[in-house]
């Protein structure tokens, strides 16, 4: 008699792919189908099944896959885990990743041994670990005008053609410094290793409750990145400078005006991410900076 196979932890798996995902449609289909002879029902994401045109499994939107779904399998990259870690965060989804690519920061199942690492997780054999969010609004005349969430950043910017702009930066009530430069960035740990990290900034460990403020291509040599406290507002105003805009992780706000301000705070709100037993981001940064080049 054939042994049982064991519970698994998860009852209903959203499978989420990348949203060009029209060439990874058997890659796809191997992950749901996998996870189907794991005993799990399974559902694709809305655009990842208008992409791949599979049919053979029920389809939900993001508002649905979030009240439906204890867990999703993001296959792809770190950009396809950002944008829907977002939408999924507000509903306490766990999300595990598996890259389709290059070793991701956050997508670190690599797709060739994605069987190995996807069934003990199913059965509850995981490391869990939440990350922090950036609350960003944008305000003009006293008036809202955008709201969102970042998971990496918030990058506010000179234009494609313009010169630098001046930006005014406050921490809580407080005055801290008139910036002429390129653009900032506002760096969650997570997004410490993503362009903050390019501009010069440091990486920040997931652990850490803080932020990180990056100014990129400063005209003064002094405005150096500085670790904020995690429970702290950001103000950026834009005080003088062409076409600036603002980007919260892929979203982006054309045309600031002189004037408008960039609110910046924790969101309530956290990302769940699983890892295989035994996982490590040290191991994750050592892979992905090449820390071990020159190690014999």
């Amino acid at each position: 008699m054939a042994p049982k196979r064991p519970t698994p932890r998860f009852r209903h798996a959203a499978v989420v792919g990348k949203p060009q995902a029209q060439g990874m449609r058997e890659l796809l289909d191997e992950v749901a189908q996998f996870l189907v002879a794991e005993g799990l029902d399974v559902s694709l994401e809305l655009a990842t099944a208008q992409a791949t045109g599979l049919d053979r499994y029920d389809v939900v939107d993001t508002t649905q896959l979030g009240r439906q779904c204890d867990v999703a399998v993001v296959v792809g990259g770190d950009g396809t885990m950002l944008g829907i870690a977002r939408e999924l965060a507000r509903h306490d989804t766990p999300l595990v990743g598996i890259n389709q690519g290059r070793l991701g920061f956050i997508t670190d199942i690599p797709v060739d041994r994605f069987r190995e690492a996807l069934g003990p997780m199913m059965r509850g054999e995981f490391e869990e670990e939440h990350r922090a969010m950036l609350d960003a609004s944008v305000w003009r005349d006293g008036q809202c005008i955008f709201s969102g969430l970042s998971m990496n950043d918030v990058v506010v910017s000179r234009g494609a053609t313009a010169g630098m702009v001046e930006l005014r930066v406050d921490i809580g009530e407080e005055f801290v410094a008139n910036m002429r430069a390129d653009g900032l960035i506002v760096a969650s740990p997570t997004g410490s290793t993503a362009y903050a990290l390019s501009a010069g900034g440091p990486i920040l460990h997931p652990g850490i409750g803080g932020w990180v403020l990056v100014p990129i291509a400063s005209h003064t040599l002094s405005n150096r990145p500085i670790v904020l406290p995690d429970d702290v507002e950001i103000h950026i105003t834009v005080v003088a400078g062409r076409d600036a805009s603002a980007n919260f992780d892929m979203q982006r706000l054309e045309s600031l005006l002189h004037g408008d301000q960039v609110h910046m705070k924790r969101s309530a709100q956290k990302v769940r991410f699983l890892h295989p037993k035994g996982w490590s981001y040290y191991a994750t940064l050592r892979r992905k900076l090449r820390w071990y080049e020159g190690v014999v």
